[in-house]
């Protein structure tokens, strides 16, 4: 792949997206991808029409395509141009709303992609791209919002709360709220629900715990949205939600005593070792399996895809808890998760068994969604 310098900006929009006019969020894609922002024609080879904005992934795309132009309607919107001359004359069709004349550059029209891969959202989809007006804000908006949704994660996340959390999002990108602020107020609302769950409050902690939930969703995106992304934030984020499960386990069985539903000390011992041992080991595999075929295990199949939607992590056991707790066995519910934490481990154990098996007979180990 050739390196890019620069990308240049053309044109000139005060229409604002996620509270960005076109050049600031230019601008903060080219620093997150070590692009640096050019200042005249010369320092290329990039150029990027501030009519448009697009999905991040566009300006990874055609880093790899020199002496191509990416178009929608006709217009110029990116463009990886080695040649003074001919980045010139896309400029100026750019900045002029017009459509490229013939020449030897590459014309790739926006209308006619696919869809492509996204490792990191574990999806394939068609990134977004469109004219940024004043009238398109609210449809760019959801546009880049589900964007940058993951597409294989559990159910609550994905059928949920998608709309709670685009309302939540577009609220804090308009008051200026940062997403590691938003992380800090869930982590507050996660220790609340802790504490509310060890003293048997289970109903006003699952509201509180439903708060951290969303909120656990709106960091990330708001983070993508805004193009601020940061190492500390997703240290700071993955790290809350990696530690706290056992926690909020741990306090539902301390509760059961404040409840009137107490385990027995044998029972509780088991089921909080079946839940907590089975939700490491778990993640153990996860990683082995990261580590070894360069991508999360629940992308190498549809069947994998398939179960992360209800496999035994915090959000699908808080539906068996709150389902149970409806009854009013809050203690049935704690050792459902037990069960279904050790199930979900021999699922994943069979992932892996397999994974390796093919990988044994030479078959390659590659996700459905490539």
């Amino acid at each position: 792949m050739q390196r890019m310098n620069a990308v240049l900006p053309a044109g000139t929009n005060r229409t604002r997206l996620w509270g960005l006019t076109p050049r600031e969020r230019l601008a903060r894609i080219a620093a997150a991808q070590d692009v640096d922002f050019a200042s005249g024609a010369g320092g290329g080879p990039l150029v990027a029409n501030l009519d448009f904005v697009w999905d991040p992934a566009w300006l990874r795309w055609m880093a790899e395509r020199p002496d191509h132009v990416l178009t929608l309607g006709g217009v110029p919107v990116l463009a990886h141009v080695e040649d003074l001359d001919a980045r010139l004359a896309v400029t100026y069709a750019m900045g002029h709303g017009e459509a490229l004349a013939a020449g030897a550059l590459t014309v790739i029209a926006y209308e006619d992609l696919g869809s492509l891969g996204n490792e990191a959202l574990r999806k394939r989809e068609k990134p977004f791209l469109g004219r940024l007006t004043p009238e398109t804000v609210p449809a760019l908006e959801r546009a880049s919002y589900f964007g940058a949704y993951k597409g294989v994660t559990d159910l609550l996340t994905k059928y949920l709360w998608p709309e709670w959390a685009l309302v939540l999002t577009r609220w804090a990108a308009r008051f200026g709220i940062t997403p590691n602020q938003v992380t800090a107020v869930g982590a507050l609302l996660c220790i609340a629900a802790t504490f509310l769950f060890f003293e048997g409050y289970y109903w006003t902690g699952l509201a509180v715990g439903l708060g951290f939930m969303v909120l656990d969703t709106v960091d990330g995106k708001l983070a993508r949205c805004t193009i601020t992304s940061s190492p500390l934030g997703n240290i700071f984020d993955h790290g809350i939600d990696l530690v706290h499960p056992p926690f909020w386990w741990w306090a539902w069985g301390v509760g059961l005593h404040a409840y009137g539903r107490p385990l027995a000390g044998e029972t509780f011992a088991w089921v909080l070792l079946a839940i907590i041992g089975g939700y490491v080991v778990q993640r153990v595999i996860e990683g082995i399996f990261m580590r070894r075929y360069k991508m999360h295990i629940h992308v190498w199949r549809r069947f994998d895809s398939w179960f992360r939607l209800i496999t035994a992590r915090r959000n699908p056991n808080m539906v068996i808890l709150l389902a149970f707790l409806a009854v009013g066995r809050p203690d049935w519910g704690l050792i459902a998760v037990a069960a279904w934490t050790l199930i979900s481990l021999v699922v994943h154990a069979a992932q892996l068994v397999q994974a390796l098996a093919a990988d044994a007979r030479g078959r390659p180990v590659t996700s459905w969604l490539a």
